[in-house]
């Protein structure tokens, strides 16, 4: 509290001293970003091609307004990555030279269903127009701006789809690639084998260092090329309430189900108010005292808190329970009785005609065909209701049609009425035709939940405003001292818990387990922070997060700490074997498996296609291949595996008959690498020289 008096008794001088600041703040972003300044205009740049920011802004501002509900760094991201496409792969279009005319265009632009499917730009077959198409923007020029911005994605669309076509062309498969598919199908060796596995060591009898796991990774590059990172490690002080503010909050709602005596100052004597037990406004009673407004609608069983659901739903009318505590709500309820079949559950068949509102119709049929087609429907279910779900998959029209007709639980009204009526006036099990602005419906009705009606008083479980001065107290403290001081020491000496650190790049958004924290991300890579600084955070409904900007990665490569889990196995595994080697010796396959104390194995028909060897030890590519390298009786030298040091003995190798036509295996090989031109826009970006200045722009 000592921190917080001293804090509002000097509230003026803070005022004057906020002021300042913001007046040097921004004079500075004058210097640093305005016209006093240097800074780019850009936004980055793609192999030397720029990006306009205001042309970045506009466009990010577009996809925030979109209604995808995203975040302004998400519209960022996803502008950026389309930015950065475009441009690689512009580029490459301009290379090959690609030219799109207007008929390839028009094709593109009939695709988008806004287009293709407008009935102003239809003919009376209802195929699209192409002179309907050009006369509705010549007789319309404030509609050519959208035209002209839509002419640039198709531009862009068609040149791609010809690129993609090029690109699709040049891979190709070769005899010679079918051949050796086929004979790593059928060729297939029989050998024994000794086997010392790694898991015979422990992990803990082998240490890996850091620096092991950087040499690792600078020898495998591709594999660990990352963005620049930065490595923030914090504390998090939550602000939630203490044991004691818990029980005044029970004990505060306890004292509602009484009545109680109040002064009244109007008329000069007591007045008797009335608790929930005897209060007759119900729906009053709960909005003056509860967190949660009153509810009237009844709740089924599985709706209700999971631990006290049992006792929730068989109160009786009047009866009350509680306190008990639902999620972070202390809570007390009053059953205002119980309701039979409030909400059910149905599966229908939807079949559409010419004129309805059917949304994915299947088939162009009039209303009588419809209705024929629903009635037919309806005999089959009728002789065979098992076939219900089937006839849904095939007949629907419906998307409900991919969960054979369910449409799960709904409550009273939800449904367009002919469907609700049928539903809540008939019982389980029984199946009818009603017809409605969809078309016609053929339902079955397949369960009912009962339902209980609760007036509910919720406090929520907050802290007090002593909780929080205590809360935030602790977290400036720690702010303070460990400004001067070693963080994890200082972390220690308070009594609070250091967690796992954070390693985010530039533009992430995400920050461990307390999600969207982007101004702590935005804060360690402003370049006014500096290595080992500190700065408290508050976070909404959470508390205070005491963050240090602990190091910077520049090389390029995932932090050690990203990459141990995956890279550590990987060299232990390694060291496991010079061990496991050291004891493999002699020079029959019997020497070698007693010398290493294992048995010798034996696997037999092995093929390359499939090196699984028995007994659940999985694949192991490498040892078969060296089985089918040896000749008959010939041993071979240790050879690490995937799950230990292996010595084989070849004892026989059958070799398939030769085919005079490999198209079969050809054809396998060419649907296996049939999306290997997907990779050309990572392979395009990881040769570019691409220059990131969102930062720089507040993003």
């Amino acid at each position: 509290m000592a921190v917080l008096a001293k804090i509002r008794q000097r509230s003026a001088l803070l005022i004057g001293v906020i002021a300042l600041a913001l007046f040097a703040f921004i004079i500075q972003d004058l210097f640093t970003r305005g016209s006093f300044g240097q800074s780019s205009k850009d936004v980055g740049s793609i192999d030397g091609k720029d990006i306009s920011f205001e042309d970045f802004r506009v466009k990010v501002s577009n996809v925030e307004k979109s209604g995808q509900g995203i975040t302004s760094t998400e519209a960022a991201n996803r502008v950026w990555d389309q930015e950065v496409s475009i441009a690689l792969l512009s580029s490459q279009f301009d290379k090959l030279g690609l030219r799109v005319g207007e008929k390839h265009l028009l094709e593109v632009l009939k695709s988008d269903p806004n287009i293709g499917k407008n009935p102003m730009f239809l003919n009376a077959a209802g195929a699209f127009d192409v002179a309907k198409f050009k006369e509705y923007f010549k007789a319309n020029p404030e509609a050519a701006q959208y035209i002209s911005e839509k002419e640039k994605d198709a531009e862009l669309n068609a040149k791609f789809q010809i690129y993609s076509t090029l690109v699709k062309a040049g891979l190709y498969t070769t005899a010679s690639e079918g051949k050796l598919k086929y004979e790593m199908e059928a060729n297939k060796v029989n050998f024994a084998y000794a086997a010392a596995l790694y898991s015979s060591i422990k992990d803990s009898d082998v240490k890996i260092s850091d620096s092991e796991i950087v040499d690792y990774m600078k020898k495998n590059e591709k594999k660990f090329k990352a963005d620049a990172t930065r490595e923030i490690q914090y504390v998090l002080v939550e602000d939630k309430a203490s044991k004691e503010d818990e029980a005044e909050i029970k004990a505060k709602i306890t004292a509602l189900l009484n009545g109680r005596v109040e002064y009244n100052a109007k008329t000069g004597k007591n007045d008797t108010l009335p608790g929930f037990r005897n209060a007759t406004n119900i729906a009053e009673f709960v909005n003056s005292n509860s967190d949660v407004p009153y509810d009237s609608t009844y709740v089924p069983k599985n709706a209700l808190p999971a631990i006290d659901a049992d006792k929730l739903f068989s109160l009786p009318a009047g009866a009350i329970y509680g306190p008990y505590v639902f999620g972070r709500y202390y809570a007390i309820s009053k059953s205002l009785g119980f309701k039979a079949g409030v909400n059910a559950k149905a599966s229908h068949i939807l079949i559409g005609y010419e004129g309805s509102q059917t949304p994915n119709q299947k088939e162009k049929r009039t209303k009588e065909e419809a209705k024929a087609k629903a009635e037919e429907i309806l005999a089959q279910v009728q002789a065979n209701p098992d076939s219900f779900m089937m006839l849904a998959f095939t007949s629907s029209d419906d998307s409900s049609a991919q969960q054979g007709g369910d449409l799960g639980y709904f409550g009273p009204n939800q449904m367009v009425k002919p469907f609700n009526d049928f539903v809540f006036n008939n019982g389980i099990g029984k199946v009818g035709l009603v017809e409605t602005p969809f078309g016609f419906h053929i339902i079955k009705i397949t369960d009912k939940q009962d339902g209980i009606r609760l007036a509910t008083i919720a406090q929520k479980i907050e802290p007090s405003e002593a909780t929080s001065d205590k809360v935030f107290t602790l977290a400036t403290k720690f702010e303070m001292d460990a400004e001067k001081k070693d963080f994890n020491a200082t972390a220690k000496e308070l009594g609070l818990k250091i967690a796992p650190p954070v390693t985010a790049k530039a533009m992430d958004e995400a920050f461990g387990p307390l999600g969207n924290q982007r101004n702590i991300i935005r804060w360690a890579y402003d370049k006014e922070t500096s290595v080992g600084d500190v700065k408290r955070f508050e976070i909404a409904n959470i508390g205070h997060v005491i963050a240090q900007y602990k190091s910077e990665n520049k090389s390029g490569l995932v932090s050690v700490t990203v990459a141990r889990p995956y890279v550590e196995s990987i060299l232990k595994n390694k060291k496991k074997a010079e061990m496991l080697k050291a004891k493999m010796t002699g020079s029959t396959i019997e020497a070698v498996a007693k010398s290493a104390g294992v048995a010798v194995q034996q696997a037999a028909d092995v093929t390359m296609d499939n090196p699984v060897l028995p007994g659940g030890v999985g694949q192991e590519p490498k040892v078969v291949g060296n089985a089918f390298a040896l000749t008959a009786n010939k041993i071979s030298a240790p050879i690490e595996g995937n799950t230990g040091v292996y010595v084989v003995k070849n004892i026989s190798t059958v070799k398939a008959a030769a085919l005079a036509n490999h198209a079969e295996y050809v054809a396998k090989v060419k649907a296996q690498s049939a999306n290997d031109a997907s990779r050309i826009l990572p392979a395009l970006k990881s040769n570019a020289k691409i220059e990131d200045n969102r930062l720089q722009f507040n993003y």
